[in-house]
């Protein structure tokens, strides 16, 4: 008799960024969670979470790259988002129920953008009930689910670039290039009090992270295809491991210092003719002769090079 346990694929070590298209109706783990079976992966986390009624980007990590999925929480984000005014919702957005619906008369363009205009910048957000922020190790939407509103203290955000595409009342396209811990629904509520009418989101859609954006992400169906199919393993679409580190500037070590590097050793950059291209910060480290990444670093004010997080090499290539 065949072993269930034992037909099942094994689980394998994978290394690098996915870059997902998330669909409606899905929670960001439950994305990550179909992925990993997809690519049969050993280990894999995301970046921070999305709404389930939101699309658009979610950076997923696997392998070694979940070392520095931390980057991207404190990432600014940029959505497109269609704000419903006259509706408001318990959520805030097209899950919740409806709690107040108004007629939206007597709005003009010039009036919306003098609103938004109070927006921009530096502002004080009061996190929603419908979050995974946690109080005595409870989700509030877990009080919000038991009819329970918690008082909570506003947090800064700062917004910076909040854009009216569209304008046809009830309906506000709006384009938000935000701070970590930025709500857009709140946001998206807010603006709709302020003018005097309530609104929630119709829908979110997430374009960009960082530096990352859309343009080369996949889909959940676009990834299936390809593991039924056989069309090369879905693991080819994988960005390498230090796709989320290119905005910080590189090192390159050579053999010695390298094998320094990895033993978690401070190399001098002065003294030993480390081109560190810039002031104090974070790097790439690299090693030179292989171009074999290697991890990261501190460039401390003094020209020290302090490791900081480093990868197994067990799995890649001789370095």
């Amino acid at each position: 008799m065949n072993d269930p346990v034992s037909a099942r694929k094994k689980r394998i070590d994978i290394d690098g960024v996915l870059l997902l298209d998330k669909p409606a109706g899905l929670s960001s783990n439950d994305a990550l969670i179909r992925v990993k079976r997809i690519f049969h992966a050993k280990k894999a986390g995301h970046t921070g979470t999305l709404d389930p009624f939101a699309t658009g980007l979610l950076p997923l990590c696997f392998g070694e790259a979940t070392k520095f999925s931390q980057d991207l929480l404190d990432a600014d984000k940029t959505y497109e988002t269609v704000v419903h005014l006259g509706v408001q919702t318990t959520t805030g957005d097209t899950e919740g129920d409806i709690v107040m619906a108004s007629e939206v008369h007597g709005l003009t363009r010039d009036g919306i953008e003098a609103v938004l205009s109070r927006f921009r910048g530096n502002i004080l957000q009061v996190p929603p009930m419908y979050s995974a922020l946690k109080r005595d190790g409870k989700p509030l939407y877990e009080y919000a689910r038991a009819g329970l509103e918690l008082e909570r203290e506003a947090r800064p955000v700062t917004v910076h670039e909040l854009v009216l595409l569209d304008c046809f009342p009830p309906f506000l396209t709006l384009q938000v290039t935000c701070s970590k811990g930025t709500y857009i629904r709140v946001l998206g509520e807010d603006i709709g009090r302020a003018l005097g009418c309530g609104a929630h989101l119709k829908s979110l859609r997430r374009t960009r992270v960082g530096t990352l954006t859309l343009a080369s992400a996949v889909t959940l169906d676009g990834l299936a295809r390809m593991a039924e199919t056989g069309d090369g393993h879905p693991a080819r679409v994988l960005e390498p491991v230090d796709y989320l580190l290119s905005s910080f500037p590189s090192v390159r070590l050579d053999a010695t210092q390298t094998n320094r590097f990895r033993n978690g050793q401070r190399l001098s950059a002065v003294r030993e003719a480390i081109d560190v291209s810039a002031g104090p910060g974070r790097r790439r480290v690299y090693a030179a002769e292989s171009g074999v990444f290697l991890g990261t670093a501190q460039l401390r004010s003094d020209g020290v090079l302090a490791p900081e997080r480093l990868v197994s090499l067990a799995r890649f290539s001789e370095y």
